[in-house]
């Protein structure tokens, strides 16, 4: 007997350039709409998709308007209903919420050395907690049917939602890998259920648009 192996058909996004990425402010999950760069970065996402002929089954979403407005506009280009789930927030970032860089580094100490497993921002989410509600949206998403998956996100998430993909979990110092995600870059994955077998097929395509290092860097 052939046993069916429908893969699931998986493609991460972090929102458009936001109003606290122009700001170089730490977000977390205080509220910031995107900037007029960022609705054109999502439109020129939605244009080069539709070119491609892609399509999506359905678009899931963090609730913070700038990763609801960014999966509005692409969902409206290419015709796909939306759902919002709060597993997809970004960090929380605790006291450093709203701050710039500098403002964090005048307000806060810097430990010589940091864990994994303590909090950011004196209460926020640290990075082992992050990564395992990155674990709890993963499984999340392959206890539905196998489909063509829409995700739009923000780049702490996704970086531990990565992690948990390959298996390697938060380290100390912030060491280890690092997966870059512009603003509007996408990576795309296939996972095949019956081999719990995953494919990269892409990472941090942003060809729709010319990010800058800003982007990469800021959530």
């Amino acid at each position: 007997m052939i046993v069916e192996n429908k893969p699931f058909y998986i493609t991460i996004l972090r929102h458009g350039q936001s109003v606290g990425n122009l700001e170089g402010r730490w977000q977390g999950q205080s509220e910031y709409p995107l900037t007029d760069t960022g609705r054109a970065q999502a439109r020129a996402l939605a244009e080069r998709w539709k070119k491609e002929g892609r399509k999506f089954d359905i678009v899931i979403a963090s609730p913070l308007a700038r990763t609801k407005e960014t999966a509005e506009i692409i969902a409206s280009a290419l015709d796909v209903k939306i759902e919002f789930e709060p597993l997809w927030l970004e960090r929380d970032n605790g006291e450093f919420s709203g701050l710039t860089a500098i403002e964090v580094r005048q307000k806060f100490i810097h430990p010589i050395f940091s864990n994994p497993y303590d909090p950011v921002g004196v209460a926020g989410e640290g990075d082992w907690e992050l990564f395992l509600r990155a674990g709890q949206a993963l499984q999340s998403l392959l206890e539905r049917k196998p489909a063509k998956y829409l995700i739009v996100s923000h780049g702490g998430l996704l970086n531990q939602f990565m992690h948990a993909v390959v298996g390697v979990a938060p380290q100390a110092n912030n060491a280890g890998t690092r997966y870059r995600f512009a603003n509007t870059a996408f990576a795309q994955l296939v996972y095949y259920p019956n081999q719990h077998r995953w494919a990269i097929d892409k990472l941090n395509d942003h060809a729709h648009w010319n990010g800058s290092e800003s982007d990469l860097e800021s959530t």
